[in-house]
Formats: structure tokens, sequence, C-alpha cells
């Protein structure tokens, strides 16, 4: 098949391409509703048939090629949102889903250490008191540690937890300082390392 001059046009995942009784879906490509859908980030490029005469006479090909996309990976100073999976004395550990506001399509872990979940009486941190398995916590990559894990900062007033649910009714809890969380059924208040998100709690000194 020739290719025709469109091999430069960038699409994202789900960018509607054309309609599917005009092109086949070549690789990275889907049919949905009658329509073909770019299934990676890439560049389009069209593949157009043979003339009759030389056996083609087909519908032009599309494909979405990935070659020279480099993947979205964090780096230390990136501002990153993860899920807390396991909860240790000494090392929250995490997964990755968020770099700023780009979502990943690459797993990635994280390990928020107990030296860096606050700047300060850092002895004193008590890793379940701070986060708990299914809490979303905003935190900044310091560094890649070891198998493919980064290591991960919350001391900062603005890092921390930002999304999280009540032990007791699943509710999700309502920040009420820097160290507590509160179930709006139950009213059972749950300790956690909050994110200051706006101007909430001007009025509660941070933690030192």
């Amino acid at each position: 098949m020739a290719v025709t001059a469109s091999t430069t046009t960038p699409v994202c995942v789900g960018d509607r391409l054309g309609a599917s009784d005009a092109y086949e879906a070549g690789e990275g490509v889907y049919v949905r509703d009658g329509f073909l859908f770019a299934g990676v980030v890439g560049h389009q490029r069209i593949e157009t048939p043979p003339p009759p005469l030389e056996g083609g006479g087909g519908k032009p090909v599309l494909h979405v090629a990935t070659r020279g996309t480099q993947p979205l990976v964090p780096k230390p100073g990136d501002v990153v949102t993860v899920k807390i999976s396991r909860v240790t004395q000494t090392t929250a550990l995490a997964l990755i889903v968020c770099v700023g506001r780009q979502a990943l399509s690459t797993e990635f872990k994280g390990a928020i250490r107990q030296q860096d979940v606050r700047a300060t009486e850092i002895d004193r941190v008590i890793l379940y008191d701070c986060f708990r398995p299914g809490d979303i916590v905003r935190a900044e990559v310091l560094s890649l540690g070891d198998a493919r894990s980064y290591y991960l900062s919350t001391a900062k007033n603005d890092l921390g937890v930002v999304y999280a649910r009540s032990a007791a009714a699943g509710a999700p809890l309502v920040p009420t300082g820097w160290v507590t969380m509160q179930c709006p059924e139950t009213q059972t208040v749950e300790k956690r390392k909050v994110a200051k998100v706006g101007g909430g709690w001007d009025n509660v000194p941070p933690v030192k």
C-alpha cells in the first residue's frame, strides 16, 4: 500500500478518525458505532490500497503510530496524585495515577517514608495516623528509589490526603484541620496528614 501525506497528523486516545464504511481499522485504531477511533497517542497514518488493476481497490487503512511519542514519566519535583495501597510502620506504599493533571498510561509505584511525611518532628510520625489504604494523596516526587518505585514527600502544607472514606460508614471524609477529617454521617473523627486545598483552615496552625 502507498502512504498518503497525512502521516504527520497528531491524535490522542479517543479521537474520531473517520467512518468505518470509508476506512479499515489498522494498528492503534478501534471501531465503535460505525466510526474509527484512536486507541493510542501518536500520529495518524493512512495507507491507500493499490488500484484494482493491481489486485487492490479496497478501503484505505487508518493506523495510529506511537513511534516518536514519549510516554509520561514522573520526575523529581513533579506533583503527583497517588492512591495508597498499603501502610507499614515505616512506609506508605502507593500507586501513582497522575502527574499534575495528566493521567498515566503506565503503572508506577511510589513510597512515602516516615521521614518524608512532614518537615519536623519526624520521629513522632505514625504512618497509620497519616494515611490509610484507599486514600488519594497529593505528593511531590523526591527521587527514583528502587524496583521502579519513586520516593515521595508530603512535607509541604498543600501536600497530603485530598480524598478519603470513613472506616465506619464509607462516606467521603470532610477535612476539619491539618491532622483530622470527619465522617459527615457518624461524626467520627479520623486522623490524616491532610493537604490544605484553597483557603481552607487558615485559622488552624500547621503541624510542627
